[in-house]
């Protein structure tokens, strides 16, 4: 993928859609593009997670347990808490096709986050309203 395919990747993907030109042209130097097959396990629930990853292509299954949760897609982006709190991932994610997706190292996460601040208040604002969703799903 070419830098500026990259980059109008990470316009398109909500939690970053804010971000000006050199936020992005940060993000994408510190994230790599991956590919996975149907049925690849990205993220375990309960194991310590080092990466937060951002749909480019395709569909994951979001698991508690064997429930399936929720599905994510396109612009979708899953691995924060982890990377957040430094605990155990919350859910188990899993490829249901051939899927594309850019991840960002634990590290580069905090750097990405410590440079831009409004890249750390939009990825808090994004969790807060995951809290919020989980809340209202619960009392239904």
């Amino acid at each position: 993928m070419s830098r500026d395919e990259k980059l109008d990747h990470l316009r398109k993907v909500p939690l970053f859609a804010h971000m000006g030109q050199r936020e992005l042209e940060r993000l994408g130097q510190l994230a790599d593009e991956v590919e996975v097959g149907l049925d690849q396990v990205l993220a375990e629930q309960g194991h310590v997670g080092h990466e937060f990853f951002i749909v480019l292509d395709g569909r994951l299954r979001v698991l508690d347990g064997k429930r399936e949760i929720t599905q994510l897609a396109r612009g979708d982006f899953f691995g924060e808490i982890a990377l957040l709190d430094g605990r155990p991932r919350t859910a188990t994610v899993v490829a249901d096709g051939i899927t594309r997706l850019l991840v960002v190292g634990h590290r580069e996460f905090h750097a990405l986050m410590d440079e831009f601040p409004d890249v750390r208040v939009a990825v808090l604002g994004a969790v807060a309203e995951r809290l919020r969703r989980f809340e209202a799903d619960a009392t239904e």
